[in-house]
């Protein structure tokens, strides 16, 4: 009896060690990937595609650096790892994008003599640490330590003083965004609102929108009051010579203080210990909004209660694909599936208000467009459709297609709103970022993937509006010439305007507004969309097998450097890039290219010689599906095997400079989601994946049924030939869309 009760004792001691030892997705997740070299991720606390986040703010008012230097530092991040300066948490910001903006509404703790010059109240930092839905540091200069969490439209700070005097200082004059301008008023000893001005994204001239903001301490401050950091003139009218970094108090109560530079500072008495909590609620239409979101998702102070909110949010998402593999490849995936949770993000508030989509800005109107509301969707923003169309979203079709498909509900109701679908948009506004028709491109993906429940005539109507319209065209600015050459002439372009990655990315829209035509029975659009996306045959050089700038005249673009552009300095006819990284982006005719270059023998040595001669960029999006290209010849399989797993064991790491460049609102992680599985979508509009080997024993993906018959895809690891439910591959190398979302086992060579 005494030995039955011993083992069963055991038994019981074992499963509860195992269940403690088992790990969640969230376990895996290291938000600190991607904050160095040039990743521009950041490690705050942020929901799953979410309107708000908090993040460490770090990139300015280093004492260390020089202004070169600090302006480096600067770039398009709130954080940057090796810094080691903070000066605050920023409220409202981008993650992962090439362009600064954003980055405001910033707290500051601080303890003893109150400070309000940012460029002297920084702190050096400690003991970081960060998870989904969680971020802390420890200040060193004042004793505190700093935590935040968050909700979907609102940010918790929990700071622990230490005896003594605890400031608590709201700056709106920080920020990553080029336009300055701001205003609050002081509510009561406990709460401030107000608005701070944000756009000029990429320092192109669009829009500028308020965010407006309430916050709200979890007591009433000692002492409390605004500050504006004044100008300095010379003593003759209108003579300004620059800021005397002298700050003014403006102590009045509930006194509107507005314009650049501006804040407010509250003051309490701690005891040792003591904690003083914040919540900040955020919107796009109104203070009210604002305040609304607040009080709906933030109530109360619960900071632990927000905390596993957040955190039961992620492992949801996250969740979806179960993984069986090492730790260290279990820590790269989450963390790179977490990325592409970001962005696109939600703009509506809790009432479903949000503001409208508009293309250009208006000299002589308001800052900000009219207000809509939603109630059956979420309504997202932040779109940045020229990454995102070559993985990011084909990952969201497979895995989460009810997200997918409010996004291009939200791509559709832009383009009612405005007239146009987006390009590169921002909470609202139209930065007109990049190059092409990305929006024409995502749209039929998502509708040749299966995922229907949209209105695909209206999407029809704005897809040929963006192919056909010849002039005044803003999707497609370069059209008048394309619609009568067949592509963009070199001639008139300036040092970043691409005459060749524009052509290369308008014959894909083309494809793609071709094949959803054919999809939809209109046969004779089909054709003609998509003899229009053959014209890259005439940028075909066949004496440098380069796809090269041409001249209005025919003529081709002499002198002509194939490598320039390498290090992204100007290269006609190429934008972020030179002549080898755009040489096989026709990812919609990779047969067709094959036989220009002469063959499969050819087209395997060029392509082997972009990689030999390093002219493959890992960073760089037109290019990132090169290693996948070794599938289109018989034989060559074991190639894209092998060159998968070299970059990935070379470029994907678990440090801050684990992303081999900018991510790209989740691109260069969706590669490498995809790339673990043993997938990759070659070619938007074509819904096969080439697939490789997978990084993992097993991997799990729950399908959702709404939208696909199969209840879940297995991929596993064999020894065995490439197989779907036991049968081999019908296509050598790849693997429909269709197919897998019937469910069963997809199982891959090793």
């Amino acid at each position: 009896m005494i030995k039955a009760l011993t083992l069963g004792y055991t038994l019981v001691l074992l499963l509860v060690t195992f269940v403690a030892q088992a790990k969640s997705p969230t376990d895996y997740v290291n938000p600190f990937i991607g904050t160095s070299n040039f990743g521009a991720t950041h490690p705050g606390a942020q929901f799953p595609h979410s309107l708000t986040s908090v993040a460490p703010y770090n990139v300015a008012h280093r004492p260390d650096l020089n202004k070169f230097e600090q302006d480096a530092a600067w770039n398009s991040r709130v954080y940057v790892k090796e810094n080691q300066f903070l000066t605050g948490f920023s409220h409202v910001n981008l993650s992962g994008v090439g362009c600064p903006d954003l980055g405001v509404v910033l707290l500051m703790p601080t303890s003893g003599e109150l400070d309000l010059d940012a460029e002297s109240y920084g702190s050096k930092y400690k003991n970081e640490l960060a998870t989904p839905g969680y971020y802390r540091s420890e200040l060193d200069r004042y004793g505190v330590l700093a935590e935040v969490t968050s909700s979907r439209r609102t940010g918790l700070s929990r700071y622990t003083f230490p005896k003594g005097k605890a400031n608590v200082i709201v700056n709106l004059g920080e920020g990553l965004t080029n336009e300055t301008g701001a205003s609050l008023r002081i509510v009561s000893d406990s709460e401030i609102e107000g608005s701070r001005t944000i756009g000029t994204f990429c320092y192109n001239p669009q829009d500028v929108r308020p965010v407006y903001f309430v916050i709200r301490f979890n007591r009433g401050a000692s002492n409390f009051g605004g500050f504006k950091k004044m100008p300095e003139y010379s003593g003759v009218e209108g003579d300004w010579i620059g800021y005397n970094d002298t700050i003014k108090p403006y102590p009045s109560y509930r006194q509107i203080l507005s314009g650049d530079d501006i804040g407010a500072y509250f003051q309490f008495d701690t005891k040792a210990s003591e904690q003083i909590q914040v919540k900040v609620g955020v919107s796009f239409v109104s203070i009210e909004n604002a305040r609304e979101n607040l009080n709906a998702e933030q109530p109360g102070f619960d900071f632990s209660g927000t905390r596993k909110a957040s955190e039961s949010a992620w492992n949801d998402l996250l969740g979806r694909v179960q993984i069986k593999g090492s730790e260290k490849n279990k820590t790269l995936f989450y963390s790179a599936l977490y990325h592409t949770l970001i962005h696109p993000s939600i703009i509506q508030d809790v009432n479903g208000d949000y503001p409208l989509m508009k293309m250009h800005r208006q000299a002589s109107g308001p800052l900000f467009g009219n207000i809509k509301t939603t109630t059956a969707k979420n309504r997202y923003s932040v779109y940045s459709l020229w990454d995102t169309n070559r993985n990011v979203h084909p990952l969201l079709s497979l895995v989460y297609p009810e997200i997918q498909s409010d996004m291009v509900k939200s791509m559709l109701d832009m383009y009612t709103e405005s007239g146009w679908l987006p390009k590169w948009e921002l909470l609202g506004m139209e930065t007109q970022v990049m190059v092409g028709d990305p929006a024409s491109v995502v749209i039929a993906d998502t509708y040749l993937r299966g995922i229907k429940d949209f209105d695909v005539t209206k999407a029809y109507t704005a897809m040929q509006k963006s192919a056909d319209t010849a002039s005044n065209n803003p999707i497609r600015p370069e059209n008048q010439d394309y619609l009568s050459l067949g592509y963009v002439p070199v001639d008139d372009e300036g040092p970043y305007d691409g005459s060749v990655s524009t052509s290369l990315e308008y014959y894909l829209a083309d494809f793609n507004l071709g094949q959803l035509a054919q999809a939809l029975g209109y046969t004779q659009d089909s054709a003609k969309y998509l003899t229009r996306a053959q014209g890259y045959r005439k940028l075909f050089d066949a004496s440098t097998g380069m796809l090269r700038p041409k001249q209005r005249d025919g003529s081709w673009l002499t002198p002509y450097d194939q490598e320039l552009g390498r290090n992204f300095e100007p290269a006609p006819g190429y934008i972020e890039g030179n002549a080898w990284n755009y040489r096989f982006y026709v990812p919609h005719d990779i047969p067709g290219l094959i036989e220009l270059l002469g063959g499969n023998e050819r087209f395997i040595e060029q392509l082997n010689k972009t990689f030999t001669t390093n002219n493959y960029d890992m960073a760089n999006e037109p290019d990132i599906a090169y290693p996948y290209l070794f599938n289109f010849v018989s034989g060559q399989q074991v190639s894209a095997r092998t060159k998968v797993k070299e970059l990935i064991n070379e470029h994907y790491h678990n440090t801050a400079e684990g992303i081999p460049g900018n991510d790209d609102a989740g691109t260069l992680s969706a590669w490498l989601v995809f790339s673990m599985m043993g997938l990759y979508p070659t070619s938007p509009g074509i819904v096969d994946y080439a697939v490789v080997s997978p990084a993992f024993d097993q991997v799990t993906i729950r399908l959702n049924q709404q939208y696909y018959p199969g209840e879940q895809l297995v991929i596993e690891s064999t020894d065995k030939s490439n197989s779907l439910n036991n049968i081999k591959l019908k296509k050598q190398g790849f693997v429909s869309h269709q197919e897998l979302v019937n469910g069963g086992k997809l199982s891959l060579t090793k």
